[in-house]
């Protein structure tokens, strides 16, 4: 367990006014900007002024309330900087085209988020010549066999999507900077819990859409990484943030911001949950992914590199045995017992459950969902806080008994914490 707790980062840097004295930051709306003197704006054109000097141009390029939120993001990551884009895949495209050249080559972890696995096999060799191979980055030997010099990018999630396995960061750190590259993680499923930037990542990534927002209201993304490297992503000739122009509305930075400052709270009440339900789960005998429980391949290596007071993530997922039975599970803890939500995307306030291998996972091919271990029985969880986490329990334990899953309705739950 680490004792630097990020949120005293964030804390620490967001005690600021807004325009008129607000206690909160002001929005500011504007598309372009003006300046006092004429050669101010040749002087930003070159980069030689800039949002830290006061100096903005263009909404596209820099705007003053996202920007706030980027230095928020980055306390919370321990970056130099961030900055903000419409989306998390907005966010991950830019980092791998800022970083990679036609032949270029991305090492890639084979179990993650079913979007960024199409970027990586089919988008970005076809469309920029970019070479990715994938590989079980749990293996030492397996990335270090396919590391080579033309490798620019090691890339994996801190917690895979949906697997949960977690990625040893100072190691994969580690090797990739001994070839030469750089390790881009994207840690949307563990705000808080783990900071990899801080144990050697060189650029982290979230789709702030999930916890961090956490009200499933807005599509949002960030990058947090050097200055230098923000920077080249919003340089007026060469970056692919200024460039390709995935912009967040301001608007939607300050709703953002106004939830960081209790995104501690709700990351610890996702994962106390979470872990009771996994624990309760795994005692009836039933097949459960969680890192948070003792049995899990990474529990230990989560416990080293994470802040324990936030729990072990908010995800958890359970193999039914057939994507029939995950259907009929989901459906009547939808339908009939208002458990939670059959949708996709994670993170919000309700508990929201999907079956990767047919839905975030279904731009792998049958023979990838094996590679990458994903059974068609998984049910993915994740888990809400409202109503009490007894009520949820029940709830629970009634679907399953129905579904035939070995849980009779009314038995003594046990355990209860």
């Amino acid at each position: 367990m680490r004792d630097d707790d990020p949120i005293e980062s964030l804390a620490a840097m967001r005690h600021e006014f807004g325009e008129y004295g607000g206690v909160n930051m002001s929005i500011e709306t504007s598309t372009t900007f003006t300046v006092m003197r004429a050669s101010t704006l040749p002087a930003i054109f070159q980069g030689t002024h800039g949002p830290e000097g006061g100096c903005y141009l263009y909404g596209r390029h820099f705007n003053p309330t996202v920007h706030a939120l980027g230095r928020q993001l980055a306390a919370l990551e321990g970056a130099e900087a961030a900055y903000c884009t419409a989306s998390g895949m907005s966010a991950i495209s830019a980092v791998l085209l800022q970083l990679c050249d036609c032949g270029d080559r991305i090492v890639a972890s084979d179990t993650i988020y079913g979007g960024t696995f199409a970027l990586l096999k089919e988008f970005l060799p076809a469309k920029s010549g970019i070479d990715v191979t994938f590989v079980d980055t749990s293996d030492p030997v397996a990335v270090e066999a396919a590391l080579n010099e033309r490798t620019r990018v090691l890339y994996v999630e801190t917690m895979s999507n949906p697997m949960l396995r977690v990625a040893d960061i100072p190691r994969l750190a580690a090797m990739a900077h001994a070839r030469g590259a750089r390790l881009v993680v994207d840690n949307t499923f563990c705000p808080l819990i783990v900071s990899p930037i801080r144990l050697g990542a060189d650029v982290v990534v979230h789709s702030l859409t999930k916890f961090v927002n956490g009200a499933s209201d807005a599509i949002a993304g960030a990058v947090c990484g050097s200055t230098e490297f923000v920077l080249s992503l919003m340089d007026l000739h060469k970056g692919a943030l200024m460039l390709l122009g995935p912009t967040m509305d301001p608007r939607v930075a300050n709703e953002i911001s106004l939830r960081l400052p209790h995104l501690g709270l709700r990351m610890a009440e996702h994962g106390r949950r979470a872990l009771v339900f996994a624990s309760r789960l795994r005692d009836r005998g039933l097949t459960v992914i969680y890192p948070g429980l003792p049995g899990h391949p990474d529990h230990e290596l989560l416990r080293r590199l994470g802040h324990e007071q936030y729990g072990y993530g908010g995800v958890f997922s359970v193999d039914v045995g057939s994507s029939q039975k995950a259907s009929e599970l989901m459906e009547v803890l939808q339908n009939r017992d208002r458990f939670g939500f059959m949708a996709v995307s994670l993170g919000y306030f309700e508990t929201l459950m999907t079956s990767p291998a047919s839905t975030t996972s279904s731009e792998m091919s049958d023979e990838e969902l094996r590679a990458a271990r994903i059974p068609p029985g998984l049910v993915r969880i994740s888990v809400g806080y409202t109503g009490s986490l007894e009520q949820r329990w029940r709830q629970l334990e009634d679907a399953l008994a129905i579904v035939g899953l070995g849980i009779r309705a009314g038995q003594p739950a046990g355990g209860r914490q």
